[in-house]
């Protein structure tokens, strides 16, 4: 018989391989200072392209102000207890009532986390009768959500509407040998490659399957949309989104999430998931803070202004200088280029260390061998003059990378420089 501990420590998995040359530099990495386009890593003050921070609301001053006035009131534990037993109040139906208004929706019911509140939900919506259709690049919270559901599920090629159809009728033979029914999941903006999800063409697949959607649209509430309202508001299919999930951890700066849709369903997930039910109640001074940041994107339309003038400046910046960004049409701005892992490990640590740019980096074994996707994630708070300093890097760095500098570069242990 083996030690079941041995399994995790032989290799440390398909990314804690490189933990140990890794950790605290391009895994795990410390950055200090007040949350913002500028923050300090190992010493040294960064533009930071890697937080969801879209609207900036983060430190916006009235943001901290409530805040800090709700922890006075409230603490940390108050509401004690699960909302089913003891948590409720009138400030979280309250919260429930300004989404819903906002998003379209009947009914709203607060989730402590997005990654679990989604798993959950999935799992109180289907039955082991049930099929699941869901876009094959779904974020990893939908992929463990599918885990736990008991019957089959079928992925469709990313935004590809023709295969969507195919699985959506293969799931519904499927469905009807079983006596089930069809719940399908996509994304609003998937966080990678920053495309919206193709819903309006997706929900127009009504008309010839029967099928309940369920969209993740984490990236896109808060900014997307006339008003904010999210990916289907900009798409204008709001009435054929079943339901609407989203978390307050990015355009929010907060932490928590809901989902919102037709009363009976909420109501049903009220009574039916688990990580609600038996899990403490999300804290009033966070639901407080909440309706504080509701309010300000209701009445500020310039914080969407500033993101989106900052979003076609570092894109177009980046178009014109000969980079592929792919087909983003969101705030999320993927750079492609090609190379190995090395030299994606030298071109970030040039960024960093010598041009003072912080930004994620995507490589193998995420995405495939001889790719490098590096991700920006331009915000309100971003000013001119960091698009472009950082234009100007991504310049200069790209050039070094095509002439084959960074093949030859030593890259120390960073997980001991410093």
């Amino acid at each position: 018989m083996a030690d079941v501990f041995e399994k995790l420590v032989k290799d440390g998995g398909p990314l804690g391989q490189h933990m140990d040359r890794a950790h605290g530099y391009f895994a795990f990495p410390k950055l200090e200072g007040e949350l913002g386009p500028r923050m300090t890593f190992r010493g040294k003050e960064m533009i930071v392209w890697s937080l969801n921070n879209y609207l900036g609301l983060v430190n916006h001053p009235e943001v901290r102000k409530a805040d800090a006035e709700a922890a006075a009131q409230y603490g940390m534990g108050n509401p004690m207890g699960a909302r089913m037993m003891s948590g409720n109040t009138q400030k979280h139906e309250e919260l429930e009532k300004v989404i819903s208004e906002f998003v379209g929706r009947e009914d709203t019911m607060l989730l402590n986390f997005g990654y679990q509140g989604i798993m959950s939900c999935v799992d109180a919506l289907v039955n082991r009768r049930d099929v699941i259709v869901y876009d094959a690049e779904a974020h990893a919270c939908i992929v463990d959500g599918i885990r736990l559901h008991m019957g089959y599920s079928y992925a469709f090629k990313h935004n590809n509407v023709d295969d969507c159809e195919k699985q959506l009728q293969r799931a519904e033979k499927m469905a009807a040998k079983n006596g089930g029914g069809i719940l399908l999941i996509t994304e609003g903006v998937f966080g990678m490659d920053g495309e919206q999800g193709k819903l309006k063409e997706i929900v127009a697949l009504k008309d010839k399957y029967e099928f309940r959607i369920l969209i993740d649209d984490a990236h896109g509430f808060g900014y997307m949309g006339p008003n904010g309202a999210g990916a289907d508001s900009a798409q204008n299919c709001t009435a054929s989104i079943d339901l609407y999930f989203s978390t307050f951890v990015k355009s929010m700066g907060s932490i928590g999430a809901f989902i919102s849709g037709p009363k009976n369903v909420i109501s049903y997930l009220r009574y039916n998931t688990r990580s609600q039910i038996f899990a403490k109640s999300l804290p009033l001074l966070i639901v407080e803070g909440m309706l504080k940041r509701m309010e300000m994107v209701k009445t500020m339309p310039e914080l969407r202004e500033k993101l989106w003038n900052n979003v076609r400046l570092i894109q177009q910046g980046l178009q014109d200088r000969g980079f592929d960004i792919g087909h983003t049409n969101s705030p999320v701005t993927p750079i492609y280029m090609k190379g190995e892992l090395p030299e994606a490990t030298s071109m970030v640590m040039d960024l960093r260390e010598n041009y003072h740019v912080f930004c994620s980096i995507v490589v193998y074994p995420v995405i495939p061998k001889g790719n490098i996707i590096y991700r920006i994630i331009p915000t309100a708070s971003h000013s001119v003059e960091d698009i472009n300093h950082t234009l100007q890097a991504f310049e200069e760095t790209k050039k070094k990378l095509d002439a084959g500098v960074y093949k030859s570069a030593e890259i120390p242990d960073m997980a001991e420089a410093y």
